[in-house]
């Protein structure tokens, strides 16, 4: 009797351990949020987020994806819509660096962006 409580102990522990070596990946910690502030055009929204078109100093375009919006933002802009494609704005965002555990034990820093406001301008 003694020995099978043993042996269910030892299967129980097993099994345990069998379970917990199942990770995906795991969020560890927020590095840095900061809020900024740019003049954009919007591009469309897509699956994985809200595109806009930023000029540098040298008239070179590039494209920054915002993976998130605000509420109030998404209530007072339909970015789901066409109709704003082309329109310039003012975006205020927060940008926050996460640090995720892969699968395969080495740490990823993702960079999230949400708008936090946006403002219309006028041409």
């Amino acid at each position: 009797m003694k020995s099978k409580k043993i042996i269910q102990l030892v299967v129980l522990g097993v099994f345990i351990l069998i379970l917990s070596s199942f990770k995906n990946e795991t969020k560890i910690a927020l590095i840095n949020q900061d809020t900024k502030t740019i003049i954009a055009t919007f591009d469309g929204a897509e699956a994985y987020g809200y595109n806009f078109i930023v000029s540098n100093d040298d008239d070179e375009e590039s494209t920054i994806t915002f993976q998130n919006a605000d509420d109030e933002v998404l209530e007072a802009f339909d970015l789901a819509s066409e109709a704003l494609i082309g329109t310039t704005m003012k975006v205020t965002y927060t940008a926050v660096t996460e640090i995720e555990a892969g699968e395969d034990g080495f740490e990823n820093e993702i960079e999230v962006l949400t708008i936090t406001k946006l403002e219309q301008i006028e041409n």
